[in-house]
């Protein structure tokens, strides 16, 4: 049928210059972070919410983005200035980390092409932020958990509002868990305790098998509460909850000190306190504590542990999900961000304004949708996403809903094309999963679904490439998409 036809100038939302000019399929694309290379694991480290504030120092190094700057091959953490500095050093030390600081007066993304993106790293560090993530970021935040990324939550005491703007790091992240617009519901099973516990030295449980108390980086006993708080683990909302380390005279679902979880593709810890990644050391002015090194607990082993454990070594920690590398278990989810494209261009990558809520063609659902080609000349137009499949799921199905309108006239040519692909990350084409074109053409929207099974354990980029000849337009409108794992 005739359908609408739009000008050269695209109909973009208010959301477009989210979107990425994508011109090959040789390019990486989407929002999932690309498969490691080699033994790299890549880790950012959070400073664009405040962690600076009052005394905390809470960063590997004063050089930003890039702590090599200062020293390119550290050897003590006074080579690297930031309370977080034994930190960054003892990862930096192993070679198998590649690390970065998202500076002040930046925003959290994914998908983005910053270099600092979140779809850039294996794994984000959030050491107790104390201002709030706004709704763009705490989506990038999730979507990025979602598709396999490591999230590590360092919160501190209720009421440590350093910077005086009535949020402190515990309302924080709760906001993050239960406002995100991704999932709302105990994404992760557990919540922050608002909590002054002074002093404490929490116990780790009897888990020899746990790759986080038992790491490369040695065996975890104990850790320090200097004015710090807990979190109440909710295992009915998410099974793969696990509390690691217990406040004293507290165990199972109560007083979790140090916890792991699991969402998506994705792993998650939690740390109820910043004292025990202080190492002492920081900015003049500071006045900081060393808890890295306090003889009474064993914490540069659990930070190290974890991070590498959520960058994806060792098995799964939680009781479900695989992250980037976990025992073969599935967690029934939906992978995709962004699936139904309210939220704009955000998540998916591709052809500026191709996400749109113009009027002149109709959401399957909502406002929003993706609208590919329809000018009546010679345009390429492309959309994607990248995900991880999890090892050990069974099921893994594609969908999405497409209409196709034309004003080809012919009934045997296939005159304009959409090919939906799979790429490696690399970029390589790993499968055409359908070629659709004005043949195709008819009133309303139409489910199509596939089986991406055979790519469990695999990152992909799933893409969809329209390609318009000279002369009639063809419109190939998509929405709803999803990657349901099970």
């Amino acid at each position: 049928m005739l359908g609408s036809m739009r000008s050269r100038r695209r109909l973009t939302t208010a959301l477009a210059g989210f979107g990425m000019l994508l011109t090959g399929a040789a390019v990486q694309v989407g929002a999932s972070a690309p498969a490691q290379a080699a033994t790299t694991h890549r880790v950012l480290f959070d400073n664009a919410h405040a962690e600076t504030a009052g005394n905390a120092d809470w960063v590997i190094s004063t050089s930003q983005p890039d702590p090599l700057a200062q020293n390119p091959s550290p050897s003590a953490e006074t080579d690297w200035t930031g309370a977080l500095s034994s930190w960054g050093v003892a990862l930096q030390k192993t070679g198998s980390y590649s690390l970065k600081t998202l500076p002040s007066g930046q925003s959290l993304t994914y998908g983005g092409s910053s270099a600092q993106d979140l779809s850039n790293f294996d794994t984000l560090v959030l050491p107790e932020p104390n201002t709030l993530f706004t709704t763009a970021e705490k989506t990038a935040i999730m979507n990025f958990v979602k598709n396999g990324g490591g999230l590590f939550m360092i919160s501190d005491h209720t009421g440590a509002d350093r910077n005086n703007d009535g949020y402190d790091a515990v309302e924080i992240l709760n906001d993050l868990m239960t406002n995100n617009g991704v999932d709302n519901t105990d994404p992760f099973g557990f919540s922050i305790d608002s909590l002054n516990i002074t002093s404490d030295y929490p116990a780790a449980i009897s888990d020899s098998t746990d790759p986080v108390l038992n790491g490369s980086f040695g065996k975890v006993t104990k850790s320090l509460i200097a004015n710090g708080t807990t979190a109440t683990l909710k295992p009915s909302d998410n099974s793969s909850v696990k509390g690691l380390v217990y406040r004293t005279g507290y165990s199972g679902n109560t007083g979790a000190f140090f916890l792991t979880s699991t969402f998506g593709s994705g792993r998650v810890a939690f740390w109820g306190d910043s004292s025990p990644i202080d190492d002492g050391t920081g900015s003049s002015g500071n006045t900081l504590y060393d808890g890295w090194n306090d003889t009474g607990a064993t914490n540069a082993p659990l930070a190290l542990n974890a991070t590498a454990w959520l960058a994806g070594d060792g098995t799964t920690s939680g009781g479900g999900g695989t992250g980037g590398g976990g025992t073969g278990t599935c967690t029934a989810a939906q992978l995709l961000g962004n699936n139904g494209f309210e939220s704009g261009s955000t998540v998916w990558g591709g052809t500026s304004g191709v996400i749109t809520n113009s009027t002149s063609e109709a959401a399957h659902s909502g406002s929003y949708y993706a609208w590919l080609d329809g000018y009546g000349t010679a345009t390429t137009d492309t959309l994607s996403q990248s995900v991880t499949v999890p090892t050990g799921c069974t099921s893994a199905k594609l969908s999405f809903y497409l209409h196709v309108d034309t004003a080809e006239t012919s009934t045997s040519t296939a005159y304009d094309t959409l090919k939906v692909q799979v790429l490696n990350s690399s970029g390589t084409v790993l499968g055409t999963l359908a070629t659709y074109s004005n043949l195709n053409a008819a009133s309303g929207y139409t489910q199509r679904s596939f089986d991406l099974s055979s790519y469990a354990g695999q990152t992909i980029t799933l893409k969809f490439t329209g390609t318009e000849g000279s002369k009639y337009q063809t419109s190939f409108v998509l929405d709803d998409a999803a990657l349901n794992v099970s």
